[in-house]
């Protein structure tokens, strides 16, 4: 499974949360690891100023901002609602 790296404004934007969402982005987290291409993330790539990156479900209205540093690497940028992709 690949590692995860978490970046410091990943940390303070989950901080933020309220404890059951951490719970949510934390599974989904730990399903990213395990299958990516599980269709529920919903990843996709990104377009604009986030192109290279991809984005992951966590809910209906949050999302996780990421990229694959290496094949074995996961770099998690930002979380939050829609207002994360600006």
């Amino acid at each position: 499974m690949p590692t995860v790296l978490y970046t410091p404004k990943f940390v303070r934007q989950w901080k933020k949360l309220e404890s059951d969402l951490q719970e949510e982005v934390e599974r989904c987290l730990a399903e990213l690891r395990k299958n990516p291409k599980l269709p529920s993330l919903k990843v996709h790539k990104l377009t604009g100023t986030l192109k290279g990156f991809l984005s992951c479900s966590v809910n209906y209205k949050y999302r996780i901002v990421f990229e694959w540093d290496d094949p074995k690497t996961i770099a998690v940028l930002s979380v939050g609602d829609h207002d994360v992709y600006r």
